[in-house]
C-alpha cells in the first residue's frame, strides 16, 4: 500500500510530498540479530527488494536525483523489546528495491540521506514502511536539520 501526504508549510518552511510505502503485511524482516545462512538470507533479501520495486511501480512514484528515506518498523506485538535499528539489512534491501524501480539512479550517499529508522505501533504480522522526500524539493533550512555537518570540529580537508 502506498500513499501520497502532500506538501504543507510549517512557519517558513514548505514540506514536499512525501511517499509511503508499505511491505506487504507479515513480510519477513531482516535484522542484525539474525543469524541465517547466506543462501536463505539472499532468498530474504531478494524477496524484500521485489516487494519494495514494486509497491513503488504501483504507487507510480516519479524519479528523483536526492532522497531522505526513514523507515518504520511495525513488529510483531510479542516482542518486547526493540530497537528499530536493527532492522537495517530489511531497510537497505527496501532502498535497493527504489533503485531497481527507478526511483533513484543510484542509492550512494550523494543520492540517499537515511534511512532512519523509527519504531511503530505493534501490528499482528509485523510490518515494513518506507517514507521517501524529495531532497530536491526541500527548503535549505530543512535540509539543515536532516543533514548535520559531519566533519569533525577543527579538522581539514
Amino acid at each position: 500500500m502506498t500513499t501520497t501526504v502532500p506538501e504543507t508549510v510549517h512557519g517558513s518552511i514548505t514540506r514536499p510530498k512525501s511517499w509511503r510505502i508499505a511491505l506487504p503485511e507479515g513480510t519477513f524482516l531482516l535484522n542484525d540479530n539474525q543469524r541465517l545462512h547466506h543462501r536463505r538470507k539472499a532468498e530474504y533479501i531478494e524477496l524484500i527488494r521485489r516487494a519494495s520495486a514494486v509497491a513503488a511501480r504501483a504507487a507510480e512514484i516519479p524519479t528523483f536525483e536526492r532522497i531522505h528515506v526513514y523507515y518504520v518498523v511495525h513488529p510483531k506485538p510479542s516482542v518486547r523489546r526493540r530497537d528499530p535499528g536493527n532492522w537495517s539489512p530489511t531497510a537497505k534491501a527496501a532502498i535497493d528495491g527504489l533503485v531497481d524501480a527507478r526511483t533513484i539512479p543510484d542509492d550512494n550517499s550523494t543520492r540517499v540521506l537515511g534511512g532512519d529508522p523509527r519504531l511503530g505501533d505493534p501490528v499482528k504480522g509485523s510490518q515494513f514502511v518506507l517514507w521517501i522526500t524529495d531532497l530536491d524539493q526541500i527548503h535549505p533550512e530543512h535540509l539543515a536539520l536532516l543533514n548535520p555537518p559531519t566533519a569533525l570540529p577543527g579538522a581539514t580537508r
